[in-house]
């Protein structure tokens, strides 16, 4: 083999050698930054659940000491539930916060309920504390048992 050829085949295998090294490097960068993109929204994810999580003992212990309107409690719990445990809905005594979202659920709030006309929104008031006075109990007794829920 000439010694032009031996030079030319070393220069090449450095050359790929040398590419294949930044390869490596530019890779095992990627991956460093992903896992740490990855650890953060990890966190991020926890800290979320450990606030609605909070959020959802807070709740409850409203409805426990009638701070805050059932049906008010039902349709925050039942959004929080949605996102922790929904499999909670599903189950007893929780499920009642599922049976009076579907109930309460077409009823108007925030600016809708505001540019309802009056006769209506009275109307839809008179059913929601109907339902409310109708599963009254079963909503103290989940609230309780969702106080004390770990999740």
């Amino acid at each position: 083999m000439p010694l032009w050829l031996q030079w030319t085949l070393i220069i090449a295998g450095l050359i790929a050698i040398a590419v294949l090294s930044a390869f490596i490097v530019r890779q095992a960068r990627l991956l460093k930054t992903n896992r740490k993109r990855a650890d953060k929204n990890r966190a991020f994810q926890s800290e979320r659940r450990q606030s609605m999580v909070e959020s959802i003992q807070v709740i409850a212990l409203a409805v426990e000491e009638d701070q805050v309107e059932y049906s008010e409690a039902c349709l925050r719990l039942k959004g929080l539930l949605d996102h922790v445990a929904p499999e909670l809905l599903e189950q007893s005594p929780f499920r009642v916060f599922q049976e009076v979202y579907d109930q309460i659920q077409h009823m108007p709030t925030h600016r809708a309920r505001q540019a309802t006309d009056t006769r209506f929104i009275e109307k839809m008031d008179k059913e929601r504390l109907a339902i409310e006075e109708k599963h009254a109990d079963a909503i103290r007794r989940a609230a309780t048992a969702l106080r004390h829920h770990t999740f």
